[in-house]
């Protein structure tokens, strides 16, 4: 990261008043329950870009014992003020504080497009998890959320045309979304078979691929993307470690 671009120190606060205790439909609606149900019964579980540890806590809830990392102090220091059980730790993915195969599974959701070192941190997944284990891999979708992608309403053309424009897929790229006034948030765009291969290549290998239609509550919140309800946001990817 280069000096003077913004980083999630700077906004952790925007972060967790947006996105957590139960303000964010597209958590409590669909990416706390995904995450339940595929990681039921992991007794151990690291998370990986825990934030203020909503996630972390969730599967405490559900009888885990969870460690939570997140390269942000601010994000750390929530997370152990809200308490719930979780051990907390400041580190990046690509060098985890941990000894070999010492977690039954890996969470890391809504992180990897914010990383640079891909490689050095999926080979640090597969490193700290058990063979047999599982790796759940959350993203926003990389196809359907490439950069310049977006509903067009297109009144120009007769008839008119309403459709989902895909931005340059292929093209590796940083790029910075002004999400609100203030607030802009560093993305790295890769398409999938990038991530799948770099997986590939550390040992983690794919069991099931699932696209969730975006949640009732955000379509409720966002009215223009009704007409894009069949577009999927988030992609999660369950990946077992051979």
């Amino acid at each position: 990261m280069n000096a003077g671009e913004p980083t999630w120190e700077a906004h952790a606060d925007w972060w967790i008043d947006g996105f957590t205790g139960g303000v964010d439909p597209e958590y409590e609606e669909q990416i706390i329950p995904l995450v339940l149900d595929e990681l039921r019964g992991y007794s151990s579980v690291l998370d990986i870009g825990c934030g203020e540890g909503q996630l972390s806590r969730a599967l405490v809830a559900g009888g885990g014992n969870v460690v939570g990392v997140d390269p942000t102090w601010r994000q750390v220091e929530v997370g152990a003020h809200r308490g719930g059980g979780v051990l907390y730790g400041q580190c990046g993915a690509d060098g985890l504080p941990f000894r070999d195969e010492c977690f039954d599974a890996v969470l890391a959701c809504l992180v990897f497009e914010h990383i640079d070192a891909l490689d050095a941190a999926v080979a640090e997944v597969a490193r700290v998890v058990k063979p047999g284990g599982r790796f759940l891999f959350l993203l926003n979708h990389p196809l359907l959320q490439t950069p310049n992608s977006g509903w067009i309403d297109d009144q120009i053309l007769d008839p008119p045309e309403q459709y989902w424009r895909i931005g340059p897929y292929l093209d590796e790229a940083v790029t910075f979304e002004e999400v609100e006034p203030g607030v802009r948030v560093r993305f790295v765009h890769r398409p999938l078979g990038r991530y799948l291969n770099a997986l590939a290549a550390a040992g983690l290998f794919l069991e099931h691929m699932h696209e969730p239609a975006p949640p009732r509550g955000f379509l409720d919140r966002s009215p223009d993307y009704e007409h894009a309800a069949s577009i999927p946001r988030l992609l999660a990817l369950r990946l077992v470690r051979r």
